[in-house]
């Protein structure tokens, strides 16, 4: 939750007229300070199917796991054409499809699989995660007038509501992240079994992840598809297709992570998955061990409260681009009504990398009391429509 922070202090404090992946025009600190990022979504899906069957192992039905799925699914759907859409642009209505809707259909998809054994859930899920890049070079306009439903679940691009007039833009297809959620619900098995075995698993896994990323990757064999069509509407084009060389060591570091998001690819999610997931071996060892750090505790509190954090957090950090802007003489209307997604950077607008890192940090440290704060009701009452939040 903290670095998805970070990605969207850039979003809005930075003066770069490019795209960080951008390899002719970026730079090592600049392409890591979004490639840190890039771990936030598929943890984010991934966990949320665990969370969905460690909620169902508390002795609830299936009936019951896909009612509240599909009720817990709608709701992020509506969050992100009302509250959360406003909160980007400060515009109303903005249609935008990204991380919350995506997040909310494959609750949706969940709550159809759910009724399957677990193992055919997790199977299906990896499946999807994949299989999907065979499909990469289907265009929407391949399917005619079902051009519209390939754009939703795997490319990038508008589909028009009101002809003219009002147009999704679709930032997060579904396909593969229905897989990844359906993915995390498997996983939740793992979760349920005695400590010593589960780090072993998850061990297992995370390394399995991170070894076929670097064998894919480093042969530029399949998963990750040169990046003309789909991802090209949100990245430069070509800006993450096989990696190849650079002029100095560290670009070409750059280029080797530099692997598709939008959808992303099966490279993209072995090279965020599989090290959380070690990650997450050594995290579960040391709580099992009672040796959780006054660091690991700070940022938990995030981590219990993540939809909270996540609709404070756009606002915040919009509101304090505009005050700084004002602030600064630069030209705050470009943030204003939905100016920013629809007309280039202006001219003396932005700030530099470690202005950027700084209101990363002050928007982190705003939120601890109220996160904290928050999450210690949840912890206290049991109200129904806690569990939405």
């Amino acid at each position: 939750m903290v670095f998805m922070a970070l990605d969207h202090a850039r979003d809005y404090f930075s003066g770069m007229p490019f795209p960080p992946e951008d390899l002719s025009h970026t730079w090592p600190a600049l392409f890591f300070a979004r490639w840190i990022t890039h771990f936030c979504a598929p943890i984010f899906f991934f966990l949320a199917g665990t969370g969905a069957f460690l909620w169902a192992s508390r002795g609830k039905s299936r009936g019951e796991l896909s009612r509240f799925l599909c009720t817990r699914g709608l709701w992020p759907v509506v969050l992100e054409y009302t509250v959360v859409g406003f909160g980007w642009a400060f515009r109303y209505p903005l249609g935008f499809a990204q991380t919350i809707w995506a997040l909310g259909w494959s609750m949706i998809f969940l709550a159809l699989l759910v009724w399957l054994p677990v193992r055919w859930i997790a199977a299906i899920g990896v499946a999807i995660v994949a299989l999907h890049d065979v499909t990469d070079r289907l265009a929407p306009a391949q399917f005619g007038n079902l051009a519209w439903l390939w754009t939703i679940l795997h490319v990038p691009g508008l589909v028009w509501v009101v002809p003219g007039k009002f147009a999704l833009v679709i930032g997060y297809p579904l396909v593969p992240w229905v897989g990844v959620m359906a993915a995390g619900f498997g996983f939740g098995a793992i979760m349920k079994m005695e400590p010593a075995r589960r780090q072993r698993m998850i061990l297992a896994i995370g390394a399995l992840g991170t070894l076929s990323f670097l064998v894919l990757r480093g042969a530029n064999l399949y998963g990750n598809p040169p990046n003309t069509g789909a991802g090209a509407f949100i990245a430069a084009p070509d800006s993450n297709g096989p990696w190849h060389a650079q002029d100095t060591f560290p670009m070409t570091v750059v280029s080797f992570l530099n692997v598709q998001k939008y959808p992303p690819s099966l490279q993209f999610l072995l090279m965020t998955l599989g090290p959380s997931l070690l990650l997450l071996a050594w995290l579960d060892r040391r709580d099992a061990a009672g040796s959780f750090g006054v660091v690991q505790k700070f940022f938990l509190v995030y981590g219990r409260v993540p939809m909270m954090f996540y609709v404070v957090h756009i606002y915040l950090i919009h509101a304090m681009a505009a005050l700084v802007a004002w602030i600064c003489g630069q030209p705050a209307s470009w943030l204003m009504h939905g100016a920013m997604f629809f007309n280039p950077l202006p001219a003396g607008y932005g700030h530099g990398l470690a202005f950027i890192y700084l209101m990363w940090a002050l928007a982190v440290v705003l939120l601890y009391l109220p996160c904290r704060r928050f999450a210690e009701l949840k912890a206290r009452r049991k109200d129904w429509w806690l569990s939405y939040l």
